[in-house]
Formats: structure tokens, C-alpha cells, sequence
């Protein structure tokens, strides 16, 4: 399978390419969002793209977007891909991984839901018995569930610069507080309902991240991409045990394997093995079927 790297529509004004996503320009109201095949770990961009991985971000987003508008409104549009790019080549070239969405103003802050403790939030807790200043209790271990989901926002690095954990009364700070708390509560909200229904699937969702903006009027709405295996933690309950780090369907495999590198975790990241780059884009394959069948 032929993997896309970075999008190539000459017929729109491309406005920004992010560490997965291509974005341009349809018009004053809408955004054509490429979503390729590249891969970003520890906030680096791989030079090695995961066949097939566009594809499966794009069809992800879009299953949530529709099982979740009830809680939030999201970005997409209706719009037809045949009305925004007119020549058949260049739409056939991004068919699968393209999803046109309404233009908005996106805030400048990831929110950050955790129902585990694992990664960031576990090296924090061992040093501090905190994540993100958030007190837990004493005694958890390695990948142990939270009594509660817990609320852990970041700022919003640039290509290349890292994402920095903040306390929510910082995120207040940037954004407000009335906003901010409207963000953590529908952050949480749409965490539980998908974490259950993800649990009937026989995947535990360990964490995730949503990215909101707001529309002509002020209103809250989720953009981006939504609990995907980019975005998220997907543990197959199967091999779930506290104490150890699950397996996973999202990029930690590659993550692990990075982390066995003398490698700064800054650019240019390692080319894959080959062998990495085919077990990644067999567990992103396998999320989406779990998830909508």
C-alpha cells in the first residue's frame, strides 16, 4: 500500500501543514483537512509514514464526530469533496484521507482527559503523587485505573516545539474561566460516554486529547481529530494487567521502540524498521474495526 507523506492539491491555497494534517483553503468558511499518513512521536515527525494510517485517523474522527454530536457540536461540513476540489485527479489522490470542516478560531490549549495512569501523568505521580497538580491517592501502580477521569490540559506547541502540561487555573489564565470550564466539563463528558461504549469493543481508552474551537457566535466546538490511535491510548482489555504497560493499537509501539534509541527526541527523528512500521499500521486497522463493527 502506497503511503502519502504530505498532500499535493495545486488547485487550494495550503494554509498550514501540521505534524499529521494538511490543511487549505476552500474559501472564507471552510477547510480542506488532509489527513496523512505521516507519523509524530514525542512531538517529532518521523521521516517514516505508516501505510494506510490517514485513512484510518480520517474514518475514526468521522465515527466519533457522529456518535458524539449530542454532547458537542463538531467542525464537519456538507460540503461535498466533489464541490471543493473539481479536478478528479487531485480529489481521487486524497479521497480517503480528506474531510472538509467549517472554518473556525481553535483555542490554544489541548484538553487532556486521563482514566489511567500511564506516560507523563505516571512519571509525575511517582516523583510528586500529583499529575498536572491534581492530587491522587498514595499507593497506585503502573497503568492503574483513576477513582475519576481526570481533567490534565497542555498548551499547543509548534511543529517541532513540545506540548507543556499546565494546571487548569493556567489554562483560566489563557483562555478564561468561564470557557475553560466549559471545556473541561464537555472534555469529560465525551471521555466517559466513549471510554464505555469503547469498553463494550473489549478496548480500554487509557487517555486522550480533544482540540476545540469557537464559531462566529462563541460556540464551543471540537475540531481536529477525535479519540483516535494518534490522539488516544487503546488498551485491548484482553491483556490488560496493572503494573505493566498494556500493548496497545496506537503508536506506543513505536514509542517503545524509540525509547530503546540513543536518540534526543528531537529532529530529524529515525527512519522505522520495517517491521515497526507494518505492526503499527496493523494496530491502527484493528482499532477501527473493533470500534465500528
Amino acid at each position: 500500500m502506497d503511503a502519502m507523506l504530505n498532500a499535493n492539491i495545486k488547485s487550494l491555497k495550503l494554509l498550514h501543514r501540521g505534524k499529521v494534517r494538511d490543511m487549505y483553503e476552500i474559501d472564507d468558511s471552510h477547510i480542506l483537512i488532509v489527513t496523512t499518513d505521516r507519523l509524530s512521536a514525542f512531538d517529532v515527525i518521523l521521516p517514516t509514514p505508516i501505510p494506510g494510517k490517514g485513512q484510518v485517523l480520517n474514518a475514526v474522527s468521522d465515527f466519533w464526530f457522529h456518535k458524539l454530536s449530542h454532547i458537542v457540536p463538531n467542525h464537519t461540513a456538507e460540503m461535498t469533496l466533489e464541490e471543493a476540489i473539481p479536478d478528479a485527479e487531485e480529489r481521487d489522490q486524497v479521497r480517503d484521507h480528506a474531510i472538509i470542516v467549517k472554518r473556525l478560531k481553535p483555542l490554544p490549549i489541548e484538553a487532556i482527559v486521563r482514566g489511567y495512569l500511564i506516560g507523563s501523568g505516571w512519571k509525575e505521580y511517582q516523583k510528586q503523587g500529583s499529575v498536572c497538580g491534581i492530587e491522587l491517592p498514595a499507593g497506585l501502580i503502573l497503568a492503574d485505573q483513576l477513582p475519576e477521569p481526570i481533567f490534565t490540559p497542555s498548551t499547543k506547541a509548534d511543529v517541532g516545539d513540545h506540548d507543556e502540561n499546565i494546571d487548569f487555573k493556567s489554562m483560566c489564565d489563557i483562555v478564561g474561566t468561564d470557557l475553560a470550564t466549559q471545556v473541561r466539563d464537555v472534555s469529560l463528558h465525551l471521555y466517559k460516554e466513549a471510554a464505555a461504549f469503547a469498553l463494550e469493543k473489549g478496548i480500554i481508552i487509557a487517555d486522550t486529547k480533544f482540540e476545540f474551537g469557537l464559531d462566529s457566535d462563541g460556540n464551543l466546538t471540537l475540531i481536529d481529530e477525535v479519540l483516535t490511535p494518534d490522539s488516544s491510548r487503546f488498551w485491548p482489555i484482553s491483556e490488560y494487567r496493572p503494573g505493566m504497560s498494556p500493548p496497545s493499537f496506537d503508536k506506543q509501539i513505536v514509542r517503545d521502540w524509540l525509547e530503546t534509541l540513543d536518540w534526543d527526541k528531537t529532529a530529524p527523528g529515525p527512519e522505522l524498521p520495517e517491521e515497526i512500521m507494518n505492526k503499527t499500521s496493523e494496530k491502527y486497522r484493528e482499532a477501527l474495526e473493533r470500534l465500528s463493527t
